[in-house]
C-alpha cells in the first residue's frame, strides 16, 4: 500500500502556500516546490468553490504563444504548473532559483495519497471506461480508505449544451473536492476554463497520467525524465501521431527560449 510523505493533516488559513507565477515565454507559471503545489491545490479545495490546475509544458507554452486565447485561460488558471523539465529548467535559467518540475504523472498519485489521508473525495473524468476501471481498481487496491465519487467518460465528439449541462450537474451531484480531468491538451485546459465556476471542485487537467497511473503505459527511468527525454519515449510509442507536432513544438520552443532569455540578458546589461 502507498503511503504519503505528509502525515497528518494541514490545517488551513487563508494565506495561500503558492504565491507567485513567473513569466515564460508569454505565459504565467506558477513557481514554489513540489510540497506547495500539493498543499495549494487542497487549499484551493478549502478557500474556492470552483478552481481549475493546468500542468504546463513546452508543448502548451507553444500553443499558448500560437493562440492568445489559450494563453489568456492558462494565465486564469489558479495554478500552472512547470510539468516538463525544461520549463523548471528554464524557470532557473530565467529567474536564477531553483525550480521543482511538478508533472501531472508525480502530482496525480500524490494527491490520491493525500486526498485519503486528509479525507477528500475524488471523480475522474475523460479517458476511456477501460482506463478509467483501471485506475479506479488500482486506487481502490492502494488505497482503501479514498473516497471515489465517481469517474465519467464522456462521448469524444463535441457535447451540445443539453449534456454538457447533465455531465456538470452529475459531477456536481457527486460532490467531489478534485475531479481529475484526461481529455488531452488543449481540450481538456479549454474544458475546465469553461467549467469554472460551473464544476464546484477543483479541476485539474492530467492527461496522460491516467494511463501511467493504471500502470497502462510505462515511464522513462528517472535519469531519463531528469534529461527531459519523455517526449522521445513518447514519440517512439506513436511516431506517426507525434513526429510533426514534436518537430515543430520543439523547434519553436527552443527559439522562444533563446528569443527570452536574450531579452533577459540585454535587460540585464541596460
Amino acid at each position: 500500500m502507498l503511503t504519503s510523505n505528509i502525515t497528518e493533516p494541514t490545517t488551513y488559513t487563508a494565506e495561500p502556500p503558492l504565491k507567485e507565477k513567473r513569466k515564460l515565454i508569454n505565459s504565467l507559471i506558477s513557481a514554489g516546490s513540489f510540497n506547495n503545489f500539493v498543499d495549494h491545490i487542497f487549499w484551493l479545495t478549502e478557500n474556492k468553490a470552483s478552481s481549475y490546475v493546468c500542468f504546463a509544458n513546452a508543448h502548451m507554452l507553444v500553443e499558448a504563444y500560437r493562440d492568445k486565447e489559450f494563453n489568456k485561460l492558462l494565465n486564469n488558471a489558479d495554478v500552472a504548473t512547470p510539468d516538463g523539465g525544461p520549463l523548471s529548467k528554464l524557470m532557473k535559467l530565467m529567474y536564477g532559483q531553483e525550480q521543482d518540475r511538478v508533472a501531472g504523472m508525480d502530482v496525480l498519485p500524490r494527491l490520491l495519497q493525500e486526498a485519503a489521508i486528509r479525507g477528500k473525495s475524488v471523480y475522474f473524468y475523460g479517458s476511456t471506461d477501460q482506463v478509467l476501471e483501471a485506475i479506479v481498481a488500482k486506487a481502490k487496491q492502494d488505497l482503501p480508505d479514498l473516497k471515489i465519487a465517481g469517474y465519467y467518460s464522456p462521448p469524444f465528439r463535441k457535447l451540445n449544451h443539453i449534456e454538457d449541462t447533465a455531465i456538470t450537474d452529475r459531477i456536481n451531484k457527486a460532490n467531489p473536492d478534485l475531479v481529475f480531468v484526461a481529455l488531452g491538451c488543449p481540450k481538456q485546459e479549454r474544458w475546465m476554463a469553461d467549467h469554472k465556476g460551473k464544476v464546484n471542485a477543483c479541476m485539474l487537467g492530467v492527461g496522460q497520467a491516467y494511463m501511467t497511473y493504471a500502470n497502462l503505459e510505462k515511464r522513462l527511468p528517472k535519469w531519463a525524465r531528469d534529461l527531459s527525454l519523455e517526449w522521445t519515449y513518447r514519440l517512439w510509442q506513436e511516431p506517426r501521431r507525434l513526429w510533426k507536432r514534436y518537430l515543430y513544438t520543439n523547434s519553436i520552443f527552443i527559439l522562444l527560449t533563446l528569443k527570452a532569455f536574450l531579452q533577459k540578458q540585454t535587460q540585464r546589461s541596460l
